[in-house]
């Protein structure tokens, strides 16, 4: 079994315990992803800036792991307020359209719940899988 850790040095991580990632057997399991500019921790209050940086923190996280956003194979959306959802799924389709082309795009769950910081409008947590040449062990 291998396994690795990547972190993206969010507070949330330190504080929660948990990973932003982890990589396990050629699998990353990325963690529910939010909007937030970790580089600068700030978070714009518009749903589809916050969909972009999410998808942009996702793919940076993915590229450590040795992958792109065309190698997810599942998502999950979490969307904070139900009016959102067309404008975070339009986003969310465009970029993941972007990037498989004409491949096989991933399977996907949207759902309305509250999130922990009344901040945030939206969480996305993915699967993905290292392709074959780059997987470790």
């Amino acid at each position: 079994m291998n396994r690795r850790g990547i972190s993206t040095g969010s507070s949330f991580e330190a504080a929660y315990g948990y990973s932003r990632a982890v990589i396990e057997d050629g699998w990353i399991f990325v963690a529910g992803t939010t909007g937030f500019d970790y580089a600068t921790g700030e978070i714009k209050p518009d749903v589809e800036s916050q969909t972009r940086q999410t998808l942009k923190t996702i793919e940076a996280v993915l590229a450590e792991a040795g992958a792109t956003l065309a190698d997810i194979v599942q998502s999950r959306i979490i969307i904070a307020d139900q009016s959102d959802a067309e404008r975070v799924l339009t986003v969310y389709g465009q970029v993941i359209g972007a990037a498989v082309g004409d491949g096989v795009r991933p399977t996907s769950t949207a759902i309305v719940s509250r999130l922990i910081d009344d901040r945030m409008k939206v969480e996305i947590e993915v699967t993905a899988r290292q392709p074959v040449g780059r997987r470790a062990g």
